[in-house]
C-alpha cells in the first residue's frame, strides 16, 4: 500500500456508503510542466468537482469563481501566490505539457483562491479529474478510470479510526488496498521522510553553537589576560571580587548578545528567502515565539559559559603579581 500505486475510481462510491461518512473527493498528481520548463515547476492535480471547494473550506473562492469553475471542464483553479508568480489573471488561458500524462492540455483559468488563515497552502494548480478521465480514455485507455488517493470528511472526528478501519476492510485482499489515515498522520509520513537531513540540521546546528562557545571563550581569555594589570589596578582602588566578576560577565554578554540578536534579525529575511525557494513543496515558514526564546537562553547561556574561566583568573590574581604582568 503507497501512494505511488492508483486506486480505481470505482472506490468513490463505496466509501460513500460507509457510516459516519460525509462526503468524499478524490484527487491524483498530473504533474505537469508550464511552458514546458523546470523553473517553471508547481504542483498540479486533477481532483473531483468537490474535493478542495467543499471538502476543504480554507481555500476560499468567490461565489462566481465557483460557479465558473464547476462550469466549465477545461475550467482550472489555482492559488494567489501562484498567479502572483505568474502574473495569471482570472480567464487567462494556460498550457501544462503533460510529464505522466502525455499531451499538451489547455486550461482556462476560472478561480484564484486564498486561504482563509495564515499556512494555507496557495501555491497548487487544480483541475477536474474529469477533464483528464476523458482525455485518456481516448488517448491512453488503460490510464483511465484510476485516481491517486480519496479524502474522506466525517461527521464525527472522534469515530476517525472506527471508521478508517471500516474503509480498509472493505478492500481487504484486493488487487488495490487502502490504507486510511487522518490527514495529520498523512502530512507527518512525508515530513519523516525528511527526519535524517533535519537530524543533521539539528547537530550541526549543536555544533555550531559550540565553535561559537570556544571562539568567545578564547576571546574572552585573551582579552582577561592582557587586562590582569588593570584588573589589579581596579582591586588596589577598592574593586571587589564581584564587581572584577560583574564587569567581565557585562562584556561577554554584551558580545555573545550582539552576535545573537542580529542573528534573530536575519533569520526572518534568510526564512523568507527559503520559504520562496521551497513554496512548491511547504505552505510556508514562520519563526515560532519558543525559537525566539531558545535562540535568548542559548545565547545568554554561552555569555555566561565564556565568561567563567577570565572571571576565576580576575579574581584569583593578586594584587601583586598583577601588577607585574605586562600583557
Amino acid at each position: 500500500v503507497s501512494i505511488v500505486f492508483d486506486l480505481p475510481q470505482a472506490y468513490k462510491e463505496k466509501i460513500e456508503n460507509v457510516p459516519g461518512v460525509v462526503s468524499v473527493g478524490y484527487g491524483t498528481w498530473f504533474g505537469g510542466l508550464y511552458k514546458n520548463d523546470m523553473k517553471n515547476f508547481f504542483p498540479n492535480f486533477a481532483v473531483g468537482p468537490d474535493y478542495y471547494i467543499d471538502i476543504y473550506s480554507e481555500f476560499v473562492l468567490t461565489p462566481d469563481e465557483k460557479e465558473q469553475y464547476l462550469k466549465d471542464k477545461s475550467g482550472a483553479i489555482a492559488g494567489a501566490k501562484l498567479a502572483d508568480r505568474f502574473g495569471w489573471k482570472v480567464g487567462d488561458p494556460i498550457r501544462l505539457t503533460g510529464q505522466i500524462y502525455p499531451g499538451e492540455w489547455d486550461f482556462t483559468l476560472r478561480g484564484i483562491y486564498k486561504g482563509s488563515q495564515q499556512g494555507v497552502d496557495e501555491n497548487s494548480f487544480l483541475f477536474h479529474y474529469e477533464y483528464l478521465d476523458d482525455k485518456m480514455k481516448e488517448t491512453v485507455p488503460e490510464m483511465s478510470g484510476a485516481v491517486g488517493w480519496y479524502v474522506v470528511k466525517i461527521a464525527d472526528p472522534t469515530q476517525g479510526p472506527e471508521i478508517s478501519a471500516n474503509i480498509d476492510a472493505l478492500f481487504k485482499n484486493s488487487p488495490a488496498e487502502t490504507m486510511t489515515e487522518t490527514e495529520k498522520a498523512f502530512s507527518l509520513s512525508f515530513l519523516a521522510q525528511m527526519d535524517t537531513i533535519i537530524t543533521g540540521l539539528r547537530i550541526m546546528s549543536y555544533l555550531i553553537i559550540g565553535v561559537i562557545l570556544l571562539v568567545l571563550v578564547n576571546t574572552m581569555a585573551m582579552s582577561a589576560r592582557e587586562r590582569i594589570s588593570e584588573y589589579a589596578v581596579l582591586k588596589t582602588l577598592g574593586f571587589r571580587p564581584y564587581h572584577l566578576g560583574g564587569l567581565i560577565l557585562g562584556e561577554s554578554l554584551l558580545i555573545a548578545f550582539s552576535g545573537g540578536i542580529l542573528g534573530i534579525i536575519l533569520t526572518f529575511p534568510v526564512l523568507g528567502g527559503l520559504a520562496k525557494m521551497l513554496q512548491n513543496f511547504f505552505s510556508g515558514f514562520k519563526v515560532e515565539m519558543i525559537t525566539i526564546f531558545m535562540a535568548i537562553v542559548f545565547t545568554a547561556s554561552v555569555g555566561f559559559l565564556s565568561a567563567l574561566f577570565p572571571i576565576y583568573r580576575a579574581v584569583r590574581i593578586k594584587i601583586v603579581e598583577g601588577l607585574r604582568n605586562v600583557g
